[in-house]
C-alpha cells in the first residue's frame, strides 16, 4: 500500500496542532490538505478522501480521529513538546483508554485545534457532531455518549472500524458474530434448482427478488422515494426444515447481497434495555449495507404483546416497538421467519410488505426432493420406488437431508455404493424417531 497521502495528512495534522499550541488564543485559518498527488494516487486513503471530499475541518476531525490507529502515541510526542515536565492541559481535551496507553482525542480536541478560544468557531465544530452531518449519516464518526451532565464535546471520539479498515487497507471484513453484533454471516452452495418450494411459494419469492433488482429504479429514477419507505420487509412462516433460511441465502446469493442470520431468542435480553441495545448496534452497522437481515425465531420478541401488568411487561413491549421501528427505517430487506403465523401479533401484520407460507411439502414435492438429494455415487436398489416412499413418509426437506446424510455414510461405511430399500427406510425411521413422530 502506498501510504505516503496518509503519512503526510498526518504531517500536515501535527503542523496543525503545533500552530494551535503557538498560537492558542488567536485564529488560526488553517489551508485545506494537498497531497499532492492525490489526484492520481490509488491509495485506500486518497480513494476515500477523493469520494467525500471533506472541507479543512472535517478533514482535521477526521485526521484526529484515525492519528491513534495508526500512530498510537501521536498526541503524547506533541503534548510532550509543549509540556516537557508533564502536567495537565485541560484544553486540549482527551481521555485515557482502557487498553490503549496513549492519548486519545475528544469532541474538545478538536475544538481546541480548530477554534482555540473562537466560541463562534468552537459551535462551528459542535455542529460537525449532530445527527445531520454525513459523519453521522453515512456512520463514519461520531461522538462517544457521555455521562448525564458531562459537557457533550467531552465524548471520545470513535471512527467505526469499518472506515479504520478502508482507509488502512482499502477493504473490509465481514463482521464476526459478537455480544455487540449478534449476527452471522450464512452462505450456501446450492443453487435454486436445488430448493423444492411450493409453485405459489416460490412465485411470491421472485417477486421479492424482482423488488431487489428494480426498487433503486423504482425510488429514484421514478421519483417514488417521496410516497414510500426505502426498505421491504418480509415475513416467513412454516415448519422448521421447510427451506426459509435457504431462501433468504439464496436471495443473497443471486441478487450479490450479503445476508446475516439473526436469532432473536439469543437476542432479547432479560436485562431492561439490554436488548435494544444489542440490536442497535446491530441496525447502525447494516446500515447503507445492503445487507439482508434474517431474523429467525420471531417469536421470541414478536409474539402476541401481554397486557402490561408490570415493568417487566412494559419493557417488552418497548423492545418491540423498538425493533419495529429499526425495521421499518432500514432501507434493505428484512425478512422475519417464524414457525407459526399465529405466533405474530396481528398489529404486525400490516407492517410486511409480502407474507409468505412456506408448507410442509406435499408428496410431489418430496418425490423431487429425493430424487435430487442423493449423490451420483450411490446407486438405488430397483426395489425402491421414490413416488411410494414420498407419498408414504412425510418428512421436510431438512429431514430428507438428514435421512440421505446418514445413508451416505452407512454406504462408505459397507463399502457397497447400492442403497437398498431396508438400509433406506431404517434411516428412515430413524429420523422419524429423532423427530418423536410416530411411525
Amino acid at each position: 500500500m502506498n501510504s505516503n497521502p496518509l503519512t503526510s495528512a498526518l504531517n500536515y495534522l501535527q503542523s496543525v496542532i503545533s500552530q494551535r499550541f503557538e498560537k492558542i488564543p488567536e485564529t488560526v485559518d488553517h489551508e485545506r490538505f494537498s497531497a499532492g498527488t492525490l489526484e492520481n494516487d490509488l491509495s485506500p486513503f486518497a480513494g476515500f478522501i477523493k469520494i467525500h471530499m471533506p472541507d479543512p475541518t472535517e478533514f482535521i476531525i477526521l485526521m484526529l480521529a484515525i492519528a491513534p490507529h495508526v500512530q498510537p502515541d501521536f498526541f503524547n510526542r506533541i503534548i510532550s513538546k509543549y509540556l516537557p515536565e508533564g502536567g495537565d492541559f485541560p484544553e486540549f481535551g482527551g481521555v485515557r483508554g482502557n487498553n490503549h496507553r496513549g492519548l486519545l482525542p475528544t469532541g474538545e480536541t478538536a475544538q481546541f485545534v480548530i477554534a482555540g478560544n473562537n466560541l463562534e468557531k468552537r459551535l462551528v465544530v459542535q455542529r460537525v457532531f449532530s445527527g445531520e452531518h454525513w459523519f453521522s449519516k453515512k456512520h463514519i464518526l461520531w461522538l462517544e455518549q457521555v455521562h448525564p451532565g458531562e459537557p457533550l464535546m467531552s465524548g471520545k471520539l470513535i471512527l467505526d472500524p469499518e472506515t479504520v479498515e478502508l482507509l488502512t487497507s482499502g477493504s473490509i471484513s465481514k463482521p464476526r458474530f459478537t455480544i455487540d453484533f449478534p449476527a452471522e454471516h450464512v452462505e450456501t452452495e446450492m443453487e435454486w434448482d436445488d430448493l423444492v418450494l411450493h409453485p405459489k411459494t416460490l412465485q411470491q419469492i421472485k417477486e421479492i427478488e424482482h423488488w431487489i433488482s428494480h426498487n433503486q429504479t423504482v425510488l429514484h429514477e421514478w421519483g417514488m422515494k417521496k410516497r414510500i419507505k426505502p426498505g421491504y420487509r418480509a415475513l416467513f412462516y412454516g415448519p422448521p426444515g421447510t427451506g426459509k433460511t435457504l431462501t433468504a441465502t439464496l436471495l443473497g446469493k443471486y441478487t450479490s447481497k450479503d445476508v446475516y442470520r439473526i436469532d432473536l431468542s439469543r437476542v432479547v435480553s432479560k436485562y431492561i434495555g439490554e436488548t435494544e441495545k444489542n440490536l442497535s448496534s446491530l441496525f447502525d452497522k447494516a446500515e447503507n449495507k445492503n445487507w439482508i437481515l434474517f431474523f429467525d425465531e420471531a417469536d421470541a420478541l414478536f409474539g402476541k404483546r401481554t397486557d402490561i401488568r408490570d415493568a417487566h411487561d412494559k419493557y417488552a413491549n418497548q423492545e418491540v416497538a423498538y425493533l419495529l421501528q429499526r425495521i421499518e427505517t432500514y432501507n434493505g430487506l428484512v425478512i422475519l421467519a417464524t414457525n407459526q403465523r399465529g405466533n405474530i401479533d396481528d398489529a404486525f401484520i400490516r407492517r410486511f410488505q409480502t407474507i409468505i407460507h412456506f408448507p410442509t411439502p406435499g408428496a410431489e414435492e418430496r418425490e423431487t426432493i429425493w430424487r435430487k438429494a442423493f449423490p451420483p455415487q450411490i446407486e438405488t436398489s430397483q426395489d425402491i420406488n421414490w413416488h411410494q416412499i414420498a407419498t408414504r413418509y412425510e418428512l421436510t426437506g431438512a429431514g430428507i437431508i438428514n435421512v440421505v446424510h446418514f445413508c451416505a455414510v452407512e454406504v462408505l461405511q459397507s463399502k457397497v455404493y447400492v442403497l437398498s430399500l431396508a438400509q433406506l427406510e431404517t434411516a428412515i425411521i430413524r429420523e422419524y424417531i429423532k423427530e418423536g413422530k410416530v411411525v
